[in-house]
């Protein structure tokens, strides 16, 4: 992804011994051109922690359609940006790469203050498999606070299909999920965000693609129960692409605005950093 002027990157931020297991961080440079309101704010900036999908076997949290958008629109409204790698299948099953995630998300906050940052205003967002990793830890948090994480302000979910693994290992699937999931329903369970949900999750928005047969079907779903254990949730369908929810969030136009308001609610820092250009 290409840098925008007045934004610095911090590559391969280390949070395992593995050599997946490394983070990059955008933030504004020295002397950059951030919101004069966010600097005048005097406050540190809220975190939106990003993780990248590619059917947990493949793709980089570096890649264009992952950063380059996001980057550029909310880091000059004074936002920090992290962009997360985990190990991959073979090596990683998805609860492993959860537990990667979720150690990635305790690390970044453990040093969100010396990248200007507040541990206690992170979003988390993933798309497709990065979506799954980020709903099983939104589902059930102890994944990333018994590693010594803080709770995060809300979650949002870019058009993941594997909300409800059971459900999807028990009907028509593609080969990809049985590389993922394998034949145990035991582990089906323990990967599915929907079984794993309980009650005092925070809020999360699931944007889903019309496109696809199933993508909406399975937000609904995640948002009814959600809502019903007390959750704040809700569903932004949109007539994109699968690749095309990742790459176009960012970019001026309703869809981003749509997830703008969602994080708009989630705390005061975020909304009014959100309402400068």
């Amino acid at each position: 992804a290409a840098l925008p002027a007045g934004v610095q990157r911090l590559a391969d931020v280390p949070y395992g011994a593995d050599p997946l297991q490394r983070m990059d961080v955008y933030l504004p440079a020295a002397g950059g051109a951030v919101s004069s309101a966010a600097v005048a704010s005097g406050m540190r900036a809220p975190v939106i922690f990003m993780v990248h999908g590619g059917a947990w076997r493949t793709g980089d949290k570096a890649m264009s359609r992952v950063v380059q958008e996001k980057v550029a629109r909310w880091v000059p409204k004074g936002f920090v940006v992290v962009s997360v790698n985990y190990r991959m299948l073979p090596d990683a099953d998805p609860l492993e790469q959860a537990r990667d995630v979720a150690q990635a998300l305790t690390t970044a906050q453990a040093q969100a203050a010396d990248w200007g940052g507040d541990p206690a205003k992170f979003i988390l967002m993933g798309h497709s498999a990065g979506a799954h990793l980020v709903a099983l830890i939104h589902a059930s948090p102890i994944l990333a606070t018994g590693l010594g994480a803080k709770p995060w302000l809300g979650a949002v979910l870019l058009d993941s299909a594997a909300l409800d693994v059971v459900r999807v290992m028990e009907g028509k699937h593609p080969r990809l999920y049985d590389r993922a999931f394998g034949r145990d329903p035991g582990f089906w369970q323990a990967t599915s965000p929907w079984h794993q949900m309980g009650k005092g999750a925070a809020p999360v928005l699931a944007v889903c693609s019309t496109q696809r047969e199933d993508a909406c079907r399975q937000a609904d779903r995640y948002r009814d129960k959600a809502a019903g254990l007390g959750t704040r949730a809700s569903v932004l369908p949109q007539d994109l692409s699968h690749s095309e929810i990742n790459a176009r969030l960012g970019m001026p136009g309703a869809y981003t605005r749509s997830v703008e308001q969602f994080m708009s609610r989630l705390d005061p820092v975020v909304a009014t950093r959100l309402r400068h250009p």
